[in-house]
């Protein structure tokens, strides 16, 4: 049987599963702190095996990709908050000014890195060169943020730790990767035989961290709080905003000469 045009691939519909599962069943109390620790495990199983999967040559060339990293720089401090910005007319009457306030925050923000290798991977795209730029792109994000948000948002205020911040990026990411790469004389070749195996791995962390913060909006009252035409209206930005910005990423890549 012919599949459907309109129909999304199997991980978008899984996506869409998740969400409804964690609104009818959240995960609360012990059971979330359980559910934390089990997320944290397997992103750090993600970086692990991409770690022994990836050569020591490839990782060079990655951290050596400076346009590439100059380019994704550029989109995520720069493209998405003038985005923002120059969507308020539109955006604020659709969602009303405290989710618009929300959109601005969001476009403040790098993007995890484990998303970023996650969907790298499964588009088939240059991991190397992701890990470097993404996990570069959070530890940039640790001083640009909060300076994006006191002139995006005018709000000034404690960020938190910045110590605290880089010490968990690398526990829960970069050892992982450097302990992966160490191990890669041993098991390297048997994950590069069953890289198709990753691609579970890459989505199961996806859905687990959809999943857990699903869950978390639900029992904070997410579906109470907010109408809900301006969750609807939401989406819609949302979905406009990253429609923008991939325009712009697919047609600065052919400007750059980068190949898919």
């Amino acid at each position: 049987m012919t599949r459907p045009r309109f129909l999304p691939d199997n991980f978008t519909l899984t996506l869409i599963g998740t969400v409804i599962l964690a609104s009818l069943l959240p995960a609360s109390g012990q059971t979330a702190v359980a559910f934390g620790w089990v997320t944290n495990l397997a992103i750090a199983l993600l970086f692990f095996l991409h770690g022994a999967k990836l050569s020591r040559k490839a990782i060079v060339a990655g951290a050596g990709h400076w346009r590439l990293h100059l380019l994704v720089f550029s989109l995520t401090f720069v493209l998405f908050p003038l985005l923002g910005l120059a969507l308020k007319p539109v955006l604020s009457p659709l969602i009303g000014n405290e989710l618009y306030m929300g959109m601005l925050y969001l476009c403040a923000l790098p993007a995890t890195v484990q998303s970023a290798i996650a969907f790298t991977s499964l588009a088939r795209g240059n991991i190397p060169a992701a890990i470097c730029s993404a996990a570069a792109s959070s530890l940039f994000g640790i001083f640009l943020t909060p300076l994006l948000v006191a002139l995006l948002l005018n709000v000034h205020g404690d960020g938190g730790s910045t110590v605290d911040a880089i010490v968990k990026i690398s526990v829960q990411l970069l050892l992982p990767f450097i302990a992966g790469q160490v191990a890669s004389r041993w098991i390297g070749g048997w994950v590069g035989r069953n890289k198709a195996w990753l691609k579970f791995v890459d989505q199961g962390s996806i859905l687990l961290v959809v999943y857990g913060a699903f869950s978390e909006a639900v029992n904070e009252g997410i579906w109470h709080q907010i109408p809900l035409w301006e969750l609807g209206g939401l989406v819609v930005a949302c979905c406009v905003l990253l429609a923008l910005v991939l325009a712009a990423s697919t047609l600065l890549g052919k400007a750059f000469g980068f190949n898919q």
